[in-house]
């Protein structure tokens, strides 16, 4: 899953796709470089991040989604919590609901269940603007399980079947970089849940903090990352550098299909 970030102001490449062309472009790169899935986003999900209004992010969205419908043979994943998004944007060809608040604003489960589409559910407490204020766990894998399985619950309750959830453990949101490790070691228990997992760490701090590295400067950690994550059961990768974790799954399953 290639990242196309429609915002002015996400943590790696904030403003460099705004605008149509270049993001189309550059959706065009990644499909080229392997990605199956696009994932487009209209709002800031780093810590700190403002909110926009539906109407700014519907703005954001919807020309490259009805764009990359058109022009490009991939799955397009939006990346919204916003009903009136995800009605609009499944309208013009989206293919998958990518929420990092597990449905959990006003009127995104009903909504998302309208659509008819899959959904990937993620893991946050609060919201990107003060999730990091200390986040606490005492059972930090059984609480995001517990978690996840309960929006699981709440998404069959409005008709959503279990075989169109996908979950994301959220690295990165309302945990410190301990806590994503950890979580990252222990992934496997996530498959109790019986759902494939979605892994997005590409040059999140957690890189950062443990190598000491610069947004600028996580390629090769976050390269280890999406291969522990293959190894781990992930089925989908989460990544701004497409071909370079295309050449790490593909040396992955040549060994593992070999005699």
């Amino acid at each position: 899953m290639g990242i196309l970030n429609v915002t002015p102001d996400s943590f790696s490449d904030g403003g460099r796709f705004s605008q149509l062309d270049a993001a189309l472009r550059h959706a065009e790169a990644m499909a080229a470089a392997g990605a199956t899935l696009i994932d487009v986003g209209g709002e800031s999900t780093r810590p700190g991040a403002r909110m926009v209004s539906p109407l700014e992010e519907l703005e954001r969205v919807a020309p490259i989604v009805e764009r990359i419908a058109r022009e490009l043979d991939v799955i397009i994943s939006v990346d919204t919590s916003t009903p009136a998004v995800m009605r609009e944007t499944a309208r013009l060809g989206a293919g998958l609901i990518n929420d990092v608040r597990a449905l959990r604003r006003d009127g995104a489960l009903d909504a998302a269940a309208a659509t008819g589409l899959p959904v990937c559910l993620m893991h946050m407490r609060g919201e990107p603007g003060n999730m990091q204020d200390n986040p606490h766990y005492e059972d930090l894998v059984g609480e995001v399980s517990g978690f996840l399985a309960e929006r699981m619950a709440q998404c069959a309750a409005v008709g959503i079947a279990a075989q169109k959830i996908i979950l994301d453990p959220g690295f990165g949101f309302a945990k410190t970089v301990q806590h994503n490790l950890s979580l990252f070691k222990h992934m496997e228990s996530l498959h109790l849940l019986g759902r494939p997992l979605l892994v997005g760490v590409s040059r999140k701090s957690m890189i950062g903090l443990a190598l000491n590295r610069p947004v600028g400067e996580r390629l090769y950690g976050g390269l280890a990352l999406a291969a522990l994550a293959v190894t781990k059961g992930a089925r989908i990768l989460r990544v701004h550098d497409v071909a370079e974790t295309v050449d790490v799954v593909r040396m992955i399953t040549a060994v593992e299909s070999a005699e």
